[in-house]
């Protein structure tokens, strides 16, 4: 039998590290998943294992480039962002990869801003809420600070999907999604490294800039082929969409972040959105997306215990509930006051003010969703945006679908699925270095929400 075509792509997020093959049609032909225990770094913080991810990727590249059924043509990767790996001159790591959410120094974030601008005036040109260590730049900074004689010995600060990308191609580069993700070194106005940045000389410990599209020749056991430079996951998880549709529209990606991403809203980051959690990604062709970030993943699932532990339910029997248009009318009529609200106001409620589970819970949804309005309606402006595509855990919540349908009456809603959008985007980004076939036009799959004809908000 001869073997097909196929592109292997890493998909490393902060708890599962996945691994996926798609034949030239899109098609998962192989697939993965593994977890690794965590490390700890020299302050006791909790780390990713850097050995063992980089010992996986190479004995699952050894693993399928010996399957005679697949012709590896290219290699891409996707990962978590805000994430710097330091290598020396021989391209190993001098640190462990320190995690995002490790706790940065006050007083070292007052002399930085002291010098080079006030927070908000560093975040607007950035487009970074200030986040401490989920600002990589500032991760390097530190270091610079701290360790100075760490910081000589760094050839490069490489972003973990370049690293992984330079554990195959052999060649260290920065990639504009990585860099655009929230790092605090990207000047969005003047569409160039801050100048703090290169006052402090950080630039230098930065490798040469490239796309998502680039490729690198590259070959593995004595085979050639093609290595993407690889891709901050939430950018790539857009790329399906990019290629799908043209007219304008709003992904909301659902999770334990629900994300409002307007791939064609370029309108510069203003301070009162920053102030309501807005921020700027850049996508993998350099442009500037606005996104606005709502927490309401965690928020449903405390309140869902909460709901379930009262009234004494099993927590899968909301997974399912189907939308009572009754209710929602019925709670709706309460709830016009609330339509400009920022806050989840279902932690304030009195669950014995329920008649039953499904109220309370039907309730949730619309208090989610009523917040989920508000976030969305930032990054929408005032384009004509013709659809909102949502996609994610969320997108398989009837009652919720159903009340967003309600909250948009003017915008198609629709649900929205595609098989690892995060893995696709990554192999779309570099299709035609492996890719004979032209692009599919059935990588998503669309479920229209219609408009109830009895009350709308």
């Amino acid at each position: 039998m001869e073997a097909i075509p196929v592109i292997i792509v890493f998909d490393v997020g902060k708890t599962n590290k996945k691994v996926f093959v798609f034949d030239e049609h899109y098609k998962i032909v192989f697939e993965r998943t593994a977890r690794f225990k965590e490390m700890t770094d020299e302050d006791g913080d909790p780390c990713e294992n850097l050995e063992s991810l980089k010992a996986s990727i190479y004995d699952t590249l050894h693993e399928l480039f010996r399957h005679k059924e697949f012709a590896v043509k290219a290699v891409n990767f996707s990962a978590y962002g805000a994430s710097l790996v330091y290598i020396d001159e021989h391209g190993n790591p001098l640190t462990p990869l320190y995690n995002y959410l490790k706790s940065y120094p006050e007083e070292l974030q007052q002399d930085f801003y002291q010098q080079y601008g006030t927070r908000e005036e560093i975040a607007l040109a950035t487009a970074s809420p200030a986040s401490g260590s989920l600002n990589s730049g500032m991760q390097l900074y530190r270091i610079k600070k701290e360790k100075p004689a760490l910081y000589q010995q760094i050839r490069y600060a490489v972003h973990l999907p370049q690293y992984l990308s330079y554990l195959v191609s052999g060649i260290v580069c920065s990639e504009l999604t990585s860099i655009g993700c929230h790092t605090q070194l990207w000047d969005f106005r003047q569409n160039k490294y801050h100048n703090w940045v290169q006052e402090e000389g950080l630039e230098k410990k930065l490798p040469p800039i490239t796309t998502a599209g680039q490729i690198f020749s590259t070959v593995f056991e004595g085979k050639s082929f093609q290595a993407g430079s690889g891709l901050h996951d939430s950018s790539a998880a857009l790329i399906p969409y990019l290629f799908s549709f043209h007219e304008p529209f709003v992904l909301i990606s659902t999770g334990t972040w629900c994300i409002s991403l307007n791939p064609f809203n370029h309108t510069p980051l203003t301070t009162a959105e920053l102030e309501k959690n807005c921020l700027c990604y850049l996508q993998y062709q350099g442009k500037p997306v606005k996104s606005s970030r709502l927490f309401a993943g965690y928020e449903h699932d405390q309140q869902l215990r909460r709901i379930a532990g009262y009234f004494k339910q099993g927590i899968n029997r909301y997974r399912t509930m189907p939308y009572d248009a009754a209710i929602a009318d019925s709670l709706i009529k309460e709830e016009y006051k609330y339509l400009d609200g920022e806050e989840l106001h279902f932690i304030k409620r009195n669950l014995s003010h329920f008649s039953s589970d499904t109220i309370a819970y039907h309730q949730l949804i619309l208090d989610i969703a009523v917040q989920q309005h508000t976030s969305t309606k930032l990054v929408m402006a005032d384009q004509q945006v013709k659809r909102i595509f949502v996609d994610g855990g969320f997108s398989k919540n009837e009652i919720y679908m159903n009340l967003m349908a309600r909250m948009f009456p003017d915008t198609a809603v629709f649900a929205a699925s595609v098989a690892q959008a995060t893995a696709i985007g990554a192999a779309l980004a570099i299709h035609k270095s492996w890719n004979a076939k032209p692009m599919p036009n059935d990588l998503i799959e669309l479920k229209y929400y219609a408009i109830p004809n009895s009350l709308t908000l």
